[in-house]
């Protein structure tokens, strides 16, 4: 198994990262238009577009879900997934003091790996990178999601220590389905 690092993303990162979505890959698996909203952000500014994948303090404004609503902003932060060039990303978002989600947020944790560097350990990587982070913010879990059809994101969350704790219809903002949540505790990070 190849060794990733989680980066914080940097103007010289941006060359691959912008290849890899005018390949058609799509950081955001809800909305596939995502792929050219982000090269749109990177062309008009790619350093404001870099200062806002780190958002501690939740200043981005709020987000648009997938049915258009508008919802508060959490705290965050995006990483590359890098191993000499992008492999994909993680996404960490949280709420200060608590290991408490609002209803709009299905979960702690999101990450999606490009396809052509799938099947090398990247996403379990990844994920266990970001657990020390978790901790570091005072949460005693994260909380993941997934499809039912998404097997190899839950055999990651699986590998990572994660238990399925519910099956539920997602909230109308998120479309029509049924998903899954998994919580992976923090005590062995």
């Amino acid at each position: 198994m190849s060794a990733i690092t989680l980066i914080k993303p940097l103007e010289q990162h941006l060359p691959s990262y912008v290849s890899a979505l005018q390949k058609g890959w799509s950081p955001d698996n809800l909305s596939p238009e995502a792929a050219e909203e982000e090269l749109a952000k990177i062309a008009e500014d790619s350093a404001a577009y870099l200062d806002s994948l780190d958002d501690p303090d939740a200043r981005g404004g709020p987000v648009r879900l997938p049915d258009g609503s508008l919802v508060p902003r959490l705290p965050g932060l995006r990483r590359f997934i890098w191993d000499g060039g992008f492999c994909g990303f993680i996404g960490f978002r949280w709420q200060e003091k608590t290991s408490e989600l609002p209803p709009h947020v299905l979960g702690h944790v999101g990450f999606g790996i490009v396809p052509w560097k799938r099947g090398n350990g990247y996403a379990k990587q990844a994920l266990r990178a970001i657990l020390p982070i978790a901790r570091q913010k005072g949460l005693c879990h994260i909380e993941l999601t997934t499809t039912p059809d998404n097997v190899a994101s839950q055999r990651v969350v699986l590998a990572c220590g994660g238990e399925l704790i519910e099956r539920f219809e997602l909230p109308a903002a998120f479309g029509v389905g049924e998903a899954l949540r998994f919580r992976i505790p923090l005590d062995d990070a």
